[in-house]
């Protein structure tokens, strides 16, 4: 023990690290027993989620600060220590320093946050967790139809933020437009056919339509952006093989292919109950000549 405390006086540098290295597992250590007891003794996911986040964000941070002020020896240094530091590294460490900074704008701004459904950087699914480098994502489509899990969970770096467009399909407005055509045989009863899908469209949506028309009335009123209407609308054009009806109504983003899936099966059983006046179309081929055939029976 006197030989350890001798080597420790004759080498004052050994016991600087070694007083640095306490005072850093300190701080990790209160960082560690916070996280512990909020998970413990907070119930909300969402709350428990944030604390979390936000003990470690300020963990990091005060090591930073602890760091720079003892090697620098005064506080007052901090910011030029930092600027010589920063501009040292900048380069060899571009992409780390982006990923911070984009986990902090991500935060800030709150470009988005767990539980939204985003795209960024040709990905998309939902967010799962953001951290102080990865946004952690449960994908959807890819190999998979629609709007469903594709099964892998993708890490993509914070400083994608600052790289491309993101797309968010759940932040101040959970709903999206969705829409699907409809072919109708020339000849069936339109006006038969139009009064069962409108109908239809309105029954199944019309709890997305309440909520949505008070979401929207907060986008308008948030943001310079036009009026829209959330109610099912239905639009028909002429085409050389049959009547196209396109219905476009609002749903929940999570709940595209259900609601896409009840529409669809609702209006064929309703068509097929017209006994014949509303018919599906399906494409037509019309020969308008039939080329002469040659048949030698001899052979």
């Amino acid at each position: 023990m006197n030989q350890f405390k001798d080597l420790i006086l004759e080498n004052p540098t050994i016991y600087s690290i070694l007083k640095f290295v306490l005072i850093v597992a300190s701080v990790l250590l209160v960082v560690q027993f916070l996280r512990r007891f909020l998970r413990k003794n907070i119930c909300d996911t969402t709350a428990r989620y944030k604390s979390q986040k936000a003990i470690e964000f300020i963990g990091y941070v005060l090591l930073v600060i602890l760091s720079f002020s003892y090697f620098t020896g005064n506080i007052k240094d901090l910011t030029l220590a930092i600027g010589l530091f920063s501009a040292g590294i900048a380069f060899a460490l571009q992409e780390l320093i982006l990923s911070i900074a984009g986990s902090i704008y991500i935060y800030v701004v709150n470009v988005y946050k767990p539980g939204d459904r985003i795209e960024i950087n040709g990905i998309k699914g939902d967010v799962i967790d953001v951290d102080s480098m990865y946004t952690t994502m449960m994908e959807i489509g890819q190999w998979v139809s629609s709007d469903n899990y594709s099964g892998r969970i993708v890490k993509l770096s914070n400083a994608f933020v600052f790289k491309g467009p993101i797309y968010n399909y759940s932040q101040n407005f959970p709903f999206i437009w969705d829409e699907f055509n409809l072919p109708i045989k020339y000849g069936s009863n339109v006006e038969l056919a139009k009064s069962l899908v409108i109908d239809i469209a309105s029954k199944a949506l019309s709890e997305y339509t309440v909520n949505s028309r008070t979401k929207w009335k907060e986008v308008v009123n948030k943001y310079y952006i036009e009026d829209a209407q959330v109610e099912p609308t239905l639009a028909i054009s002429l085409t050389d093989n049959w009547i196209q009806f396109n219905l476009r109504y609002i749903v929940d983003y999570k709940k595209r292919r259900f609601t896409k899936n009840e529409l669809q099966d609702s209006i064929r059983k309703a068509f097929e109950a017209t006994k014949g006046q509303v018919v599906f179309a399906s494409t037509t081929i019309e020969l308008v000549k039939i080329p002469d055939l040659k048949v030698d029976i001899n052979k």
